[in-house]
C-alpha cells in the first residue's frame, strides 16, 4: 500500500511539474497597452 501511495505522489508531482514548466515556457503575459476613453466629470469638479 505503500508503494502505491508513493507511486501516485510522484505522478501527482510530475504533473504539477508539467503544468509549472509550460506555463513558464509559455510566459502568460500581455503587452500593456493604454487604455484612453473620455469621462465625463460632475459639473462641481469643472
Amino acid at each position: 500500500m505503500a508503494v502505491k501511495r508513493s507511486r501516485i505522489a510522484g505522478i501527482a508531482i510530475l504533473g504539477i511539474l508539467a503544468v509549472l514548466i509550460i506555463a513558464w515556457i509559455d510566459g502568460g503575459e500581455e503587452p500593456l497597452r493604454t487604455i484612453s476613453e473620455p469621462v465625463e466629470l460632475p459639473e462641481s469638479l469643472r
